[in-house]
């Protein structure tokens, strides 16, 4: 049983049908309008507009029938979108190249999907998380390559993700299908003033038939909580 939320479908065509709009126009304000700064957009608005699940084409027939809610939700999403390609414009991500045709060839047969990765960072002198700070992740001593675009390595800590960092390497191929492997990787952070941290891990994964490319929480890899010193600190 798959669910769906259907507000993801009018606010995806509701930003096609204006970036089409603007480039017809030739785009007088210079705006971005590439792949990622469109999914960013699309993320701005959804977090702004309620979202309506189904779970059968019942439901899909029944969206259908309710026009009037429907019309109304374009109209919300239209003012919302051109907010959100204004202020993503402006706001571009610089890992980004924003050139269309950005996403990555889907590898094919048997590969192991790495989970995703997700940890915190503290300073051990008080506890505070840290921020400002570039997070490592590394596999056969060379930083690992992400999923995709939106996933960076080093991960970059900022204030309001109070110390957290995350990580999704990219699929591992496989001899088999159904083969089970441990996968040894290590975290390093260094900052000015404290010793440099290195937490080492494995990561058990089975392969399988097909490359991931949506990202679940249900396959998350948690890490303990990590704390840096100064040189000499105690670290109890």
């Amino acid at each position: 049983m798959e669910i769906h939320n259907t507000t993801e479908d009018v606010v995806f065509s509701v930003i096609g049908e204006i970036c089409t709009s603007i480039e017809k126009q030739g785009n007088p304000e210079k705006l971005c309008l590439c792949d990622q700064c469109r999914i960013d957009a699309a993320c701005f608005v959804l977090n702004r507009v309620p979202p309506h699940y189904i779970i059968s084409n019942r439901g899909a027939a029944r969206i259908e029938q309710e026009t009037i809610s429907r019309q109304q939700l374009e109209a919300d999403a239209v003012s919302l979108v051109f907010e959100a390609i204004k202020r993503v414009s402006h706001n571009q991500r610089p890992n980004s190249d924003h050139t269309s045709g950005q996403v990555k060839e889907v590898k094919k047969g048997p590969v192991f999907n790495i989970p995703t990765i997700i940890g915190r960072a503290f300073d051990g002198a008080n506890f505070s998380p840290l921020a400002d700070v570039g997070v490592e992740l590394w596999r056969d001593g060379k930083l690992v390559e992400m999923k995709n675009r939106n996933w960076q390595n080093p991960c970059k800590l900022v204030l309001n993700t109070q110390g957290t960092f995350t990580f999704w390497p990219e699929s591992i191929p496989a001899k088999e299908e159904g083969s089970r492997e441990q996968f040894e990787y290590s975290v390093k952070i260094e900052v000015p003033g404290f010793e440099t941290l290195t937490h080492f891990f494995e990561i058990p994964v089975i392969s399988e038939l097909g490359n991931a490319e949506s990202f679940s929480m249900d396959r998350t890899l948690k890490l303990p909580d990590l704390y840096l010193f100064p040189p000499g600190g105690d670290e109890d």
